[in-house]
């Protein structure tokens, strides 16, 4: 059984987080996802609109979802090691940087896998806060 982790911010769930999710797991038996808290997600992005608590029952909602998890750094690191899964899912709209430390951790030392998955650009959480926030601005 090959477990996989990816892992997600989730702040204003849409298509392009399911289509991500799903992809990953078509590629492995169970997904674990971690969802990152408000201070992970803060190392590298503002503060999510929705609390934590929420985002991470809407990641344990999704079918193709086995485990939704608490993740406390933006680094998925500390969870792969501690579940020493089989495969940890990146998102190609990371850092080469962030890719190869993925790499070496999960293949040199864990001698699992990693699978660099691409990033659906038809939708993004900032792209629909931008719009929103413009959106309001015009009708008020």
């Amino acid at each position: 059984m090959k477990i996989g982790y990816a892992y997600v911010v989730a702040d204003l769930i849409h298509i392009g987080h399911l289509k991500y999710l799903e992809a990953c797991k078509s590629l492995c038996d169970r997904l674990i996802v971690g969802v990152l808290t408000d201070e992970a997600t803060m190392e590298k992005k503002p503060k999510p609109i929705i609390p934590f608590e929420e985002r991470l029952e809407m990641i344990k909602g999704l079918k193709c979802v086995d485990v939704a998890i608490r993740q406390d750094t933006y680094s998925p690191f500390s969870n792969v090691e501690q579940l020493r899964v089989d495969i940890l899912f990146e998102s190609v709209s990371h850092t080469n940087e962030s890719i190869i430390k993925a790499r070496k951790l999960i293949e040199d030392k864990l001698k699992g896998r990693l699978i660099v998955m691409p990033y659906y650009e038809g939708q993004s959480s900032t792209a629909i806060k931008k719009k929103v926030k413009e959106e309001c601005v015009i009708n008020s």
